[in-house]
């Protein structure tokens, strides 16, 4: 592979990296930490990040833009497809029912998939329609803070 590709890439993966986990997501990149978060009790929300033009240009923006609000999951996480690999097949075996897709987004309340807002509901639309998604799965199945 090319050197300048490699760097440019690492680059790439850095900044999604920092942008999510600014915006207030714990980044969870084994395993092991995937099933002590998402086993606990209350609800999670999960961003499956990647490097595709919709997580940047979408996904990550709208997961910044949506906590802006009253109801609010306990916890906010998230794992790299394609990075980490590992931390990404475990937290796909707790989305049952839902095939694999990043970017996207689980609503996880006590160890259980409730809701996922997939690529196909992400890509093509608006930073706003995905807000709006991930804010009527807040009012559904989180609390006022």
């Amino acid at each position: 592979m090319d050197l300048n590709f490699d760097l440019y890439m690492n680059n790439v993966v850095e900044q999604a990296r920092n942008e999510i986990e600014a915006a207030g997501y714990e980044q969870l990149t084994t395993s092991e930490e995937v099933d002590k978060v998402l086993s606990q009790d209350g609800t999670t929300l999960v961003m499956v990040n990647s490097v595709c033009g919709c997580a940047g240009g979408i996904a990550r923006p709208a997961a910044q833009h949506a906590l802006h609000y009253d109801a609010l999951p306990d916890r906010l996480v998230t794992v790299f497809a394609g990075q980490d690999k590992e931390a990404t097949q475990k937290a796909r075996e707790y989305f049952e029912g839902f095939p694999p897709s990043s970017p996207s987004f689980a609503l996880v309340k006590d160890g259980k998939v409730q809701e996922m807002v997939e690529r196909h509901q992400i890509e093509g639309h608006e930073i706003m329609d995905v807000i709006n998604q991930l804010q009527a799965l807040f009012d559904k199945y989180c609390e006022t803070k």
